[in-house]
């Protein structure tokens, strides 16, 4: 089996962004490439045609390398929910829930059979398989649980790729100390280093870069220039590093709520796109401020993060910004939020118990241990009627109207799609809930919505004869493997 791993020696150092580009790379010239991250940690997720969830990171990896996104590519998935503990994903299905302290015993002898059988499957299909690591290969006190680096590399007998954020500082002392801490086969596997995110002049690191290849006998391949994040990492702390400052030509404001389980917040990417619009992210004890329009996003633990926002007054401040005109969105976990009720009746989130909503939309859900998530096709009823909508859901929870109002409020609340059950909106446009990640990736409703927006502040409206945001995507794809391409050379691990 042909195969490359990449590997960090630290989070965060650019493994994701690698892999990617050398899906696309590869596939220009003329491999069928495939994606591979054996465990991953991550509250971005993305649903494959199967009905499957992965990590997001892959699923955009898969679209670099040309083809459709399979659990393969990502076998085990966490989610963690808190309190140390976390969703076990296994090969696309949700098999349980585990603390920390005990995921080596109930899952590690599971998880490492999911990622053979993927392996050999993606092996079949594919002329090359790009493997992640996650972390650093070299955490001696997690090495005999680590189903993702070196544990990888060894059993497909892959050349490895190990790759530095010079911008952290340290650099050399990371690739010395990784390759130290690692056994001597592992070593041996490492057959160059790439620096990343460099950004001086080239010719003030190279006595650098000829210490660290006769202290350590393998080739720098790569200095990677610093590039913009084109595609968001795997958790929440991206959000961290997110800029809020004001568009030269920004006319509106939207504040996404930045929630402690905040989940798929790649929702948002096509929005962070328009050169018009400031994504502002808001933590819960942060003033709300006077946006133009209000996201309460996906949460992969609704009820804590809920009961987060009454106890830091957000609620109040949310429910005041609505009663005043202003727009709200809830996508997924937020669209449960706007409803009256939660019922968490089987203590699937941990809180067993009914729990009170922002009380936006008239609406219950409960909580429920079968998941939902597959991929959908719509047609839309608002802003515009008749757009086609793809996305898809990703939800352990039933929502409807409340039974006892629902012959009164359908007049006033209407389905948002032609699937009555994918979302609803009040009859001044100003509510909004839905199920459907992956919502703003249709240019012409997100153009539409943002026009509704731009209607309430006399702003001219935006053309909606725009493409989708995978096509964006695509180009950011290209340039991301022209760069390093550029910057690369691949000699050392391509097969012969």
């Amino acid at each position: 089996m042909k195969a490359i791993m990449v590997v960090g020696t630290t989070s965060h150092a650019g493994k994701s962004l690698l892999v990617t580009a050398l899906c696309r790379i590869l596939s220009r010239r003329g491999w069928r490439v495939a994606p591979f991250k054996g465990q991953n940690m991550a509250l971005n997720a993305y649903v494959t045609a199967n009905g499957g969830e992965i990590g997001h990171a892959q699923a955009v990896q898969a679209w670099a390398a040309g083809v459709m996104p399979w659990v393969e590519m990502n076998p085990i998935l966490l989610k963690p929910q808190g309190d140390m503990t976390s969703q076990v994903i296994i090969k696309g299905k949700a098999v349980g829930r585990v603390k920390a302290s005990d995921y080596y015993e109930q899952y590690f002898d599971l998880g490492w059979q999911a990622i053979e059988e993927s392996l050999r499957r993606l092996g079949e299909e594919f002329d090359i398989v790009i493997c992640e690591g996650a972390g650093s290969p070299a955490e001696i006190n997690l090495k005999h649980r680590d189903l993702t680096n070196m544990r990888v590399a060894k059993h497909l007998n892959a050349p490895t790729l190990l790759i530095v954020d010079i911008d952290r500082g340290g650099a050399f002392a990371h690739v010395v100390g990784t390759l130290e801490l690692l056994d001597p086969d592992e070593r041996a596997l490492v057959k160059g280093v790439v620096i990343n995110k460099f950004r001086g002049q080239r010719s003030l690191l190279e006595s650098g870069i000829t210490w660290l290849e006769q202290r350590t006998n393998i080739p720098v391949v790569g200095v990677l220039p610093w590039m913009d994040q084109l595609f968001p990492a795997e958790d929440s702390l991206n959000l961290l590093e997110r800029s809020s400052s004001k568009k030269v030509d920004s006319e509106i404001t939207i504040a996404v709520i930045r929630l402690p389980r905040i989940s798929n917040f790649t929702d948002f990417d096509p929005l962070e796109t328009e050169s018009t619009v400031t994504v502002k992210y808001v933590s819960p004890n942060q003033p709300l401020g006077h946006p133009d329009a209000v996201i309460i996003p996906g949460s992969k633990t609704t009820i804590s993060d809920l009961l987060l926002l009454h106890q830091t007054g957000m609620a109040t401040e949310l429910q005041n910004y609505a009663a005043a005109g202003g727009t709200i969105l809830g996508i997924c976990g937020g669209f449960q939020m706007l409803g009256r009720i939660l019922a968490d009746p089987e203590g699937v989130e941990g809180q067993e118990g009914r729990f009170k909503g922002l009380d936006l939309l008239p609406l219950q859900t409960v909580i429920t241990g079968n998941k939902v998530a597959r991929q959908r096709v719509v047609n839309s009823n608002y802003p515009q009627p008749g757009l086609p909508v793809t996305g898809y859901e990703i939800h352990q929870g039933r929502t409807r109207l409340v039974e006892s109002e629902r012959d009164s409020v359908k007049a006033t609340y209407h389905p948002l799609f032609d699937d009555a059950g994918l979302g609803v909106v009040d009859a001044n446009q100003s509510v909004w809930g839905t199920y459907l990640h992956g919502l703003f990736d249709n240019g012409p409703w997100r153009r539409s919505w943002l026009n509704h927006i731009r209607q309430q502040r006399g702003l001219s409206s935006l053309p909606t004869g725009v493409a989708n945001y995978r096509e964006e995507r695509e180009a950011l794809l290209d340039s991301l493997a022209n760069m390093v391409e550029k910057h690369l050379d691949l000699t050392p691990v391509l097969p012969r």
